[in-house]
């Protein structure tokens, strides 16, 4: 057992996980992607899981650490290889309807200071392999989720001015407070909150809205809305009608955008992370849908080769709406993992839209999703806008603006 956290508090959040996450049923196999660092988390999963009677665990083991080997010392032109096997267990698992887990603790800067054209050229091939695993995740095949665990390094990132020896303790308070685990009864806490973000989708659904504007400093953006377009929050349904909540955290209510109407310009509103290196104070330019102009005061070129992934990673997946006030933002801290920090802020995704945020979505061929209005991509990367100087409209059919949120919060009641 880990000195920074009880193996009570580990049950309690290994139960979140099995019980709300993924909701897993009895007979259900599980399939856990986990670095070598959060074992203590990967173990306490599979006992939570065990006992909601789990017919298997698996567990696929990767370590950090050789990936930076890898970008050390590999031969330059080897960055393309991928093996076949993770995404062929990962897909069959989803196939059958089983479920699967992320515990994604990465440290933040584990690849800065490498060849970026080598870490890009990894990441994209990395992202291209794993197009069918992608695929079946945004078409909600089976019940999934991702999930963060505290690590030296990615703590050292968080709070690099707390002394060493008490950083992942502060560092698992904090995502203890975010996942609801201080509640005396946490499941039951997720299952008051999701209901509520629930009624916040099923709101804008009811709404048909044909897009939503952003204004901030920066930003000034419109950002279209296809028909048939889907208001998603809380949790999800797979395609065999089991419910779960994809992300712990989650704060957010997202909904898919439309590839061709996109305009205006947004400036990010917290750095992002990609590929070891953070890319911040980033500004993009949208024009019918694509970007046409990306500026950063640091990682631009890394941006520009996220961009440049595929055709479709210049355009947007995702919008989604997070309150400013939500318990994320309110720790005060810039995770630098994508998990916590789109639940501090509204947002936006570069890439691959969700299908199930179409109606008919998951059953639409590639060709025929682009053509009502979705994304595909390689990648999906999301990148925060909102603060609480943000304001968000709905736009009507009609044309007329209807407030969603003024200066960062909610601006309607369910």
């Amino acid at each position: 057992m880990t000195s920074f956290i009880s193996a009570e508090e580990l049950g309690r959040y290994a139960d979140v996980i099995v019980h709300v996450g993924l909701n897993l049923q009895p007979g259900q196999r599980l399939l856990v992607r986990a670095d070598l660092q959060t074992a203590p988390l990967a173990r306490a999963v599979a006992r939570s899981a065990y006992r909601a009677g789990a017919r298997l665990v698996d567990v696929i083991w990767g370590d950090e650490q050789l990936t930076l080997v890898r970008a050390q010392e590999a031969p330059r032109d080897s960055f393309d290889e991928v093996p076949a096997w993770y995404p062929e267990a990962a897909s069959s698992y989803l196939r059958a309807g089983d479920a699967m887990l992320s515990i994604y603790a990465a440290t933040p800067t584990l690849l800065a200071g490498q060849d970026p054209a080598a870490v890009s050229r990894m990441m994209q091939a990395s992202a291209k392999a794993a197009q069918p695993v992608t695929e079946l995740v945004q078409r909600n095949a089976a019940p999934w989720a991702v999930v963060s665990y505290p690590t030296p390094g990615w703590a050292a990132q968080v709070l690099p001015d707390v002394p060493e020896g008490e950083r992942e303790a502060r560092l698992w308070r904090a995502i203890a407070t975010t996942c609801r685990l201080d509640s005396e009864d946490p499941v039951g806490a997720w299952k008051a909150h999701v209901a509520d973000l629930n009624a916040r989708a099923a709101y804008l659904n009811g709404k048909a809205y044909t897009a939503v504007r952003f204004r901030s400093p920066g930003t000034d953006l419109t950002v279209g809305l296809p028909t048939g377009h889907i208001w998603a929050g809380g949790d999800s349904q797979s395609e065999r009608g089991q419910s779960f909540v994809p992300n712990l955290p989650t704060e957010e209510v997202f909904s898919l955008p439309d590839r061709g109407r996109v305009d205006g310009v947004v400036r990010s509103s917290r750095p992002l992370n990609y590929g070891g290196t953070l890319i911040e104070d980033f500004t993009l330019t949208f024009e019918a849908g694509r970007v046409v102009k990306a500026e950063a005061a640091r990682g631009e070129e890394t941006l520009r080769r996220l961009l440049d992934t595929d055709e479709g990673a210049a355009r947007l997946g995702e919008v989604a709406l997070v309150p400013a006030s939500s318990p994320v933002a309110r720790t005060g801290l810039l995770f630098a993992n994508t998990l916590f920090d789109e639940n501090a802020a509204s947002h936006l995704a570069l890439g691959s839209g969700y299908r199930f945020c179409l109606e008919g979505g998951t059953e639409l061929s590639p060709e025929q999703f682009m053509a009502a209005g979705g994304n595909v991509s390689a990648t999906h990367v999301d990148f925060m806008i909102g603060s609480e100087a943000t304001d968000v409209d709905g736009v009507l059919p009609d044309g007329t603006a209807e407030p969603l949120m003024r200066r960062g919060e909610w601006a309607f009641a369910v």
